[in-house]
């Protein structure tokens, strides 16, 4: 239990580097708990009382994760020596096309949508990429016994 919270006490600690297991435990146990959450918004009657999508306890679970959730995301390109400005690539679409634009033109929207998903599609591969063997230039590897203590 202690690998999926540790992104929660490392909240915005944005330097330094996660294991793919820190990453993905905590991608796994939030999406377990937003579906918990949803679930109960949904038999309460409350599941679109927030812009008319979420739930107040889910919306409420997403804002007090977004920081966690950037940073650990930016800790595992880290591991695989890439920095995290490549989170920032998912926005490109949304400048590019943008929303008053984009919703005159169904061509832009599609060309927005599949340049979205080949982002989504790089960043999926780097995040299930081994880290770097070693120490590289964002820190020490997690993986290494001896740094143990750096990364409890």
């Amino acid at each position: 239990m202690d690998w999926m919270l540790m992104p929660l006490r490392r909240y915005a600690e944005f330097s330094g580097r996660s294991r793919r297991k820190e990453y993905w435990m905590y991608t796994l146990g939030l999406v377990i708990v937003m579906v918990v959450l949803s679930a109960i918004e949904s038999a309460l009657g409350i599941n679109q009382m927030v812009l008319g999508v979420y739930g107040p306890l889910t919306a409420i679970l997403m804002v007090a994760t977004f920081v966690p959730g950037i940073a650990v995301g930016v800790r595992r390109l880290h591991d695989t020596n890439r920095s995290g400005w490549w989170l920032l690539a998912l926005l490109v679409p949304y400048a590019l096309f943008g929303a008053g634009m984009a919703s005159t033109n169904s061509a832009l929207i599609m060309a927005g949508g599949l340049l979205v998903l080949v982002v989504a599609i790089v960043l999926l591969v780097f995040f299930v990429s081994d880290g770097t063997k070693g120490a590289n230039r964002f820190g020490e590897d997690p993986k290494n016994p001896t740094n143990a203590e750096v990364f409890a």
